[in-house]
């Protein structure tokens, strides 16, 4: 499983991988003395090795890959204990019992702790465009479930614990991939973009040191390093006929902070009114100057503060559209918050906690979506891991869609500095393949050191900036004209798996019938 993903990615194995977990699940007793134990183990080496780029951040991150690692190892035995209880308790077929747990246990670590699916068994399959096209049905959970489908298939083949070699499961697995693939081939081969709603959007990737962020002194070099970019993509466009239409800069690098104030709103101890009014207003000249030395409309990743009426005040990582003359038009709050990545549990009754990361405090969470209509299409931010969750993403369209401000593109701004350019962006960016087909809407990434994207709605990766160096992306994105299943059903179907396996814990856990002779 660790080489199905990357660095190696050698993606086949993904279909392979979960094969021995399976042959545990048919015999009849699971060999050695603490057998689940051992099972967690291996899952435990396996999460340090997949998620190794959680320590470069910090030495204190270090912290959070052991304890992150510690918790994901629990899935592996749990899936293969919920499993033996179906097949040997209730006398369900492998093929049937193996996908239906590993799907409700992927939809339970979608959730639980703020939710975490990455290095997840459908990742593997992301560069298999004709198979994964499903997920606007099933989403990236059921992707994983129809993969672990196919390993069961194969586990029940082979000749194991005193069984023959059985033929049957080829019936199974061929369907599986009939269908699915007849399912994919059939909508990638039909073109259903709107070509006469379409945009030329700017993506820049810049290349800073996360490490550089926190420094005043460079914040002129971070604006300086972003907006040569943005000229060398304006002179790009200029060079094409096509004027660009927006302009994307990632997570937080417009390193000005705006600030509101709400009515009555009490300043911190030595911040006088004049000098919060004539921070606002430095701040808002240079979202004007940038806006029209560019000539562009822009939509930035900037850090935004509010104080409140209460005495409190808020930190919000944001992502601020303005137009081409530098106006303000509107901006999204970063919603779905990362656990020790943008707060700390319980640090708000003790800040010295903060001490110990590299945050300078925590950050506050948004109120719902926000998306803005730029030259004829509708542009819906996230901001970071908001696209490794396929729920949060969903939840954001659907709010928009019922205030009839559904998004046409959806667009990710994202700070992957912290991770030197290792596996991580991978991991990211494969995330970012399945939100675009769940949602059937072309996902744009403008990401500090990479990976930046433009992806289709299809899922097909069209243009991606390099790993860790400077980069221009020139996307033409167009409107697609689909309807998500997804969108509508949400993820009752890995819901109904999940219930299912809350009812085998709980056969698991009663003590069998004794019968008397």
């Amino acid at each position: 499983m660790c080489l199905a993903l990357p660095p190696v990615d050698a993606w086949p194995l993904g279909w392979v991988a979960p094969v021995p977990w399976l042959l545990l699940v048919r015999q009849e007793r699971l060999p050695g003395r603490r057998p689940y134990r051992t099972l967690w183990f291996a899952g435990f080496l396996f999460w340090l090795a997949t998620l190794y780029w959680l320590t470069l951040p910090h030495w204190a991150t270090s912290f959070g890959w052991l304890a992150l690692s510690f918790y994901l190892a629990f899935y592996i035995p749990v899936f293969v204990g919920l499993t033996r209880v179906a097949v040997h308790r209730l006398g369900i077929s492998l093929t049937v019992a193996a996908p239906i747990v590993w799907t409700g246990l992927e939809l339970a670590k979608g959730h639980l702790l703020s939710g975490f699916t990455m290095g997840s068994l459908e990742h593997t399959q992301s560069r298999f465009l004709p198979f994964i096209q499903i997920a606007d049905i099933v989403s990236g959970y059921g992707v994983g479930g129809l993969v672990m489908l196919a390993a069961a298939c194969i586990a029940r083949m082979i000749p194991w614990d005193g069984r023959r070699f059985a033929i049957w499961p080829i019936a199974p697995l061929a369907a599986l991939f009939a269908l699915a693939l007849w399912y994919g081939f059939s909508t990638l081969n039909v073109n259903h973009e709107d070509s006469t709603r379409s945009a030329r959007v700017a993506l820049i990737q810049g290349s800073i040191p996360s490490s550089l962020k926190m420094q005043p002194e460079s914040f002129q070099l971070i604006h300086d390093s972003y907006l040569k970019l943005s000229h060398e993509a304006v002179d790009m466009a200029a060079r094409d006929g096509r004027p660009i239409d927006l302009i994307v800069w990632p997570e937080t690098m417009f390193r000005g902070t705006l600030i509101s104030i709400d009515k009555e709103a009490k300043l911190p101890e030595g911040v006088s009114p004049e000098r919060a009014a004539e921070k606002i207003a430095e701040v808002n000249a240079l979202v004007e100057i940038t806006a029209h030395e560019l000539g562009a409309p822009l939509l930035l990743g900037v850090d935004r503060m509010n104080f409140r009426a209460d005495g409190r005040s808020e930190r919000f990582n944001s992502a601020l559209f303005v137009t081409a003359d530098g106006r303000q038009l509107g901006h999204y709050d970063k919603n779905h918050l990362v656990m020790f990545g943008e707060y700390v549990p319980f640090a708000e009754s003790f800040p010295f906690l903060y001490r110990f990361t590299p945050l300078p405090g925590g950050l506050a969470a948004g109120h719902g979506p926000y998306a803005e209509k730029v030259h004829g299409l509708r542009y819906a931010p996230s901001i970071c891991y908001e696209t490794t969750i396929p729920h949060v993403i969903r939840r954001q369209v659907v709010e928009l869609r019922e205030a009839n401000n559904e998004p046409d593109v959806l667009v990710n701004l994202t700070n992957d500095g912290w991770f030197h350019g290792s596996s991580e962006l991978d991991l990211h960016l494969m995330c970012a393949v399945f939100r675009a087909i769940e949602c059937r809407k072309p996902v744009l990434i403008a990401a500090n050191t990479g990976f930046s994207a433009w992806i289709d709605a299809d899922g097909r990766i069209l243009n991606q900036g390099p790993r860790a160096e400077d980069g221009v992306i020139l996307a033409d994105v167009k409107c697609d004209t689909r309807h998500s299943v997804y969108l509508g059903i949400g993820d009752l179907p890995s819901a109904i798996c999940l219930i299912a396996c809350v009812g085998l814990a709980i056969i698991g856990i009663w003590p069998r019938r004794r019968v008397s002779h």
